[in-house]
């Protein structure tokens, strides 16, 4: 028997039976459960709720114009001062540039977790404080900051409907969003709102050299003319009538009609006017961007249509789901009025419905395992403790949820997983002094239940109390994991850890109090003497465990046995049975393919492109519609804002998003889908050199790639070879797909120079030449047409048509003025004093903290999906190649090379995410080991005791790594906290089983017995608690992302608590005798 403290000694009772004393029959007991559940309810209205946690990592877009430098000339002048600059500005993690001819990107990466108005706001102060230190002929750098809450939570595409595309254009469709706009910009917490695809309508005036050079007439008259017609000011005030009034002098240019019947200048007599030079009239057509949408037509022919796309983002912690759910409800409230029937509105991304069926899927699963754990209790211990955990648990739950809410989370995926995986210990501590209330109830026969209750409490008070910090102790650390994965994991330690603590004291105040207002004095359902000892399970447990434990002999068999057994379920990692990722891929709604055709292809081409992979696309059954974007950037995802997808506006580059229908109306999850679409997508006709890219939304932080390889170098042409072969490594590997690199080929350009001899001879200004190419090339905004009534103004801008700009004839034939004398009025041709020459454009040049890099991106599809193995893969296929004439690359697995010298290979993208996390987990594993020990070494007095109690922990690699080999699950993350949190949970098993043990009064018996009858008693409780945590995790088994999770808590539990509960006897079998 165990050896009890006398009731009623005070202090003896412990922490826990002192609290129970004090509320057992308490008046505040029934206050503090009331008060719990409304707390608990208005944090859940409360709480923001969000697909994915907010990852802050602000980053800031520093973009300053070079014309006419190439890229190592605007390196060496632009790019490595301001680096400089950027580097020492506080909280900055890495600065990163892009340097072509002509501009420079540099983008300052600051630290997760780093306020975004604060960086922009350093940024910008620092700039501001070495304006003197931008060079002379370089415009001021402009600043732009991008954070996670610019990512729309909300896309909405206007299209015309089916036979109403003939007569709705790009610029009707543009006019309805910019409305659209300004009305969803009236709707609370909306936060940035953007367009794409949109087309303004423009009065061109389109000049024909032929007839400028007929009429003698310049772009630089041309433009001053209708520069000087378009102006409209206040010219002071004059007295009318007694009044004094404003005179306004001048009115704005309203038609095409009126700009062309400005007079130029006369010729022979007769008057020039614009429309004899040019060509002017209003333009719809969108110029260098193409964005359609692409739905299935009659005879599964695709529909094409003109598209434009309103993206809307939220503020700063607002709601997503009641932000999403106004935006939608505006625009219902709106069709028919603002929105023609004639307009369809797609919602072609809505997060705020996402998450909302996160949570609520999440939260039905809550549900599901409360009620499967009510009936746990139910039927192993009885009906009334079953009624008493229905309390306890929804109880617990709505505190944590409270304390979420103060500790500043909000109800995403994460944070209501962290409900999850803990509800297990929920039940734990209140299936631990239940089931030993009952137990002590069923020994006193009809003696006094307070009193009974509360020596119950005391006795496993204690142990409870070390079991209950071990298992926060196992789980706080993780809250120090650096990096994006920080972040996105946080919310599991800190609520799961306020759940423990919560459902602690839950478990030894209100759960004995309501033993005993449900228990009253009714008999119980079991008063059998062997249920103090056990009952069936406990007669189960000897049965096991008395042929293991009958000599010493059998003992170390058996230990040795279990050892084997899990240094053999480690060797599934090293036979790659089980593989080790990040995180897997979630089931999302949708993908995209970004297309990279070479540099110098036109938006045209790029277009065709995306149509045929539309095409492909929608031949299949999950996909609802496409959005294909040639040369403009589609609405960005936490993704695209990582990878700078914004940035992609140049006419080879392109993008087809892909919608797919809702997960429950498909059988395929999209992960599937997209391995499928690479497969088809591969037969597409494109132009050498081109690209296509199937890109998932990551499940957790995203990264430039999945598989990348930064290559340095003592210059540009070593650190290309190296790539080059590098990238032929990644090419001969089967399962590393969508191969591409950061340097590309360079395209052509033309180069049109002046000959100053010529100049002289002919009497032009330099300007004046320069001038009239860059219209001719271009073009320039004059000014406004003016529409009043609340429409927009229409820019006047002076440019040829698209397929007009070609460098010919008629070009060099462009009269330019030759007026450098006073009085000079002649005209000559552009082609007396240019020069054209060919040429290639520079290379782009890539740094990274300062140091030169070329990149090799790729994504792995197939037998392996985690960068490890393709890295493996990769090393092989290097060493296999023939180096001669090349130095080979040192491989470096973290950290950039302090030697440049000699080429080096670092590994980055989803590797270097990977590295950190586990790193830090295991560093946050081996901190939470020495808590727990510290915890045990205080409860027990002993050094050795706590090494017996951690000694199971490693067995829970068998039914961890068996079960993700079973499911042919990646360890991943989840995984790992999976096991970090299992180590709690076997030392608290262990705790309150060493705990019997030590307290058994000997009375002369063998060890044997005496280990029997503690593990007998213990068995049931330990085996109820297991069952609990194992219904916790097994409703979250389909979830993809934490399916790792769920499978190293619900196989690490089965094998865990079963070996532990005979390997802790058997070691003081061994050690005893």
């Amino acid at each position: 028997m165990p050896n009890h403290t006398e009731p009623g000694t005070g202090p003896a009772l412990g922490i826990a039976g002192a609290l129970t004393r004090s509320f057992i029959t308490s008046a505040l007991t029934p206050l503090i459960l009331i008060a719990a559940l409304v707390f608990g309810l208005i944090a859940l209205m409360v709480l923001p709720r969000e697909e994915e946690p907010q990852i802050s990592v602000p980053m800031v877009d520093i973009a300053v114009r070079a014309d006419g430098l190439k890229a190592p000339d605007a390196v060496k002048l632009i790019t490595e001062p301001l680096e400089t600059i950027v580097k020492g500005i506080d909280g900055v993690e890495h600065v990163y540039s892009q340097t072509s001819d002509d501009r420079v990107l540099v983008t300052a990466r600051f630290f997760v977790g780093t306020s975004a108005d604060a960086a922009v706001l350093r940024v910008h102060d620092k700039i501001r404080a070495n304006m003197d230190r931008i060079p002379v002929g370089v415009p001021e750098p402009q600043i732009v900051g991008r954070g996670v809450d610019d990512v729309a939570i909300v896309s909405l595409t206007l299209a015309p409907i089916a036979g109403a595309a003939g007569h709705i254009a790009p610029n009707d469709l543009t006019r309805i969003a910019r409305e659209l706009k300004t009305e969803i910009a009236k709707i609370e917490d909306v936060g940035l709102t953007y367009l794409v695809g949109a087309a303004d309508e423009t009065i061109r005036i389109a000049p024909d050299p032929a007839r400028l050079a007929l009429y003698g007439v310049t772009l630089q008259q041309l433009a001053g003319k209708v520069q000087g017609a378009n102006r409209a000011f206040p010219a002071g005030s004059v007295r009318d009538q007694g009044e004094q009034i404003v005179l306004a002098a001048g009115e704005t240019l309203a038609t095409p009609a009126a700009i062309g019947s400005l007079l130029l200048t006369s010729r022979d007599g007769r008057p020039v006017y614009v429309r004899d030079v040019a060509t002017v009239g209003f333009v719809t057509e969108p110029d260098e961007a193409l964005v359609s949408t692409v739905t299935r037509g009659e005879g599964a022919t695709a529909l094409r249509v003109p598209a434009v796309t309103l993206a809307v983002a939220k503020r700063a912690g607002a709601n997503a789901v009641t932000v999403a759910e106004a935006i939608l409800h505006r625009v219902e409230t709106l069709k028919g009025s603002l929105i023609p029937d004639e307009i369809a509105v797609e919602v072609t991304r809505d997060y705020g419905e996402t998450a909302n069926e996160k949570a609520n899927e999440l939260l039905f699963h809550l549900g599901l395992a409360t009620l499967s754990i009510i009936l746990l209790v139910w039927f192993a211990i009885g009906r009334r403790e079953a009624v008493v955990v229905a309390v306890v648990i929804p109880v617990t739950i709505l505190l944590t949820l409270f304390a979420s809410w103060a500790m500043g989370y909000t109800l995403n995926r994460v944070s209501l997983f962290a409900l999850f995986f803990p509800i297990g210990f929920r039940a734990d501590d209140a299936i631990v002094v239940i089931e030993n209330i009952a137990r002590h109830w069923a020994m006193a026969d009809g003696g006094n239940r307070r009193q009974a209750a509360i020596e119950a409490v005391a006795e496993v008070g204690n142990p409870t109390i070390v079991a209950t910090l071990t298992v926060v102790a196992a789980l706080l650390p993780m809250l120090f994991v650096s990096g994006m994965m920080g972040p996105y994991m946080s919310p599991i330690p800190a609520n799961a850890s306020a759940a423990m603590i919560f459902s602690f004291f839950v478990a030894v105040m209100v759960t004995p109090w309501l033993m005993l207002k449900v228990a009253g004095k009714a008999p119980l359902h079991d008063h059998s003497p062997g249920h103090a000892h056990g009952g069936s399970l406990g007669r189960l447990y000897a049965a096991v465990a008395r042929p293991l434990l009958a000599s010493k002999a059998r003992s170390w068999i058996f230990l040795l046995a279990v050892g084997a057994l899990t240094l053999g379920s480690l060797a599934l990692f090293y036979t790659q049975a089980v593989t080790v990722k990040l995180l897997p891929f979630d089931n999302k709604s949708e993908l995209s393919v970004i297309i990279d055709l070479p540099e110098g292809a036109s938006v045209e081409a790029t277009d065709a492109v995306a149509q045929d992979v539309a095409d492909i696309v929608l031949a299949m059954d999950e996909v609802v519609s496409v959005q294909t974007h040639a040369g403009a950037a589609a609405p960005f995802d936490f993704n695209g804002l990582v990878r700078h997808y914004f940035h992609r506006t140049e006419p080879q580059m392109g993008e087809v998003a892909v919608n797919l229908k809702p997960k429950g109306e498909r059988s395929r999850a999209s992960h599937d889908i997209a391995l499928d679409i690479r497969q088809r997508i591969a037969a597409i006709r494109v132009p050498d050199g081109t690209a296509l890219k199937v890109v998932e939304p990551p499940p957790g932080p995203p990264v430039m790639a999945t598989l990348l390889a930064e290559i340095y170098g003592p210059d540009a042409e070593t650190r290309r070879k190296v790539a080059g072969k590098v990238e032929a490594a990644f090419r001969s590997v089967p399962f590393i797909v969508d191969v591409d690199n950061s340097y590309g080929v360079a395209p052509r350009r033309l180069r049109a120079t002046i000959s100053t001899d010529d100049l002289e001879f002919f009497r032009v200004e330099e300007s004046d030449v320069l001038d009239t190419i860059a219209i001719l090339g271009g073009g320039t905004i004059v000014g406004y047409s003016h529409r009043g009534e609340g429409r927009q103004p229409i820019p006047i801008r002076i440019e040829r048509p698209k397929d007009e700009r070609r460098l010919d004839e008629r070009f060099l034939t462009t009269p330019i003025p030759a007026n450098v004398l006073p009085g000079d009025r002649g005209v000559v041709e552009l082609g007396d004093v240019v020069r054209i020459a060919e040429e290639r454009a520079s290379l782009p040049v890539f740094r990274r903290n300062g140091r030169a890099a070329e990149m090799v991106t790729a994504e792995l599809a197939g037998d392996f999906e985690a960068p490890l193995y393709g890295m493996i893969a990769v090393q092989k296929a290097l060493d296999a190649q023939d180096w001669s004439g090349l130095e080979k690359p040192v491989i470096s697995l973290h950290g950039q090379p302090q030697d440049e010298r000699a080429p080096a290979l670092l590994w980055d993208g989803e590797w270097e995410v990977t590295w950190v996390t586990f790193r830090d987990m295991g560093a946050a594993f081996m901190v939470a080991l020495l808590g727990i020990y510290i915890l045990v070494v205080a409860q027990f007095g002993s050094f050795k005791v706590p090494l017996v109690i951690l000694t199971p922990i490693p067995l829970t690699f068998i039914g961890i790594l068996g079960g993700h080999w079973l499911f042919g699950a990646p360890f991943s993350a989840t995984s790992m906290i999976g096991f970090i949190a299992l180590a709690g949970i076997i030392v608290r098993n262990s705790i309150l089983l060493v705990d019997f043990i030590r307290h058994v009064d000997p009375a002369g018996r063998p060890l044997t017995e005496i280990l029997i009858e503690a593990g007998s008693i213990r068995f049931k409780p330990i085996l109820l608690t297991a069952l609990a945590a194992m219904i916790g995790a097994a409703v979250i088994l389909a979830d993809p992302i934490f399916q790792g999770l769920a499978i190293s808590l619900l196989f690490g539990l089965v094998s865990s608590t079963l070996l532990t509960v005979l390997v802790i006897p058997a070691i003081y079998r061994v050690l005893r005798t």
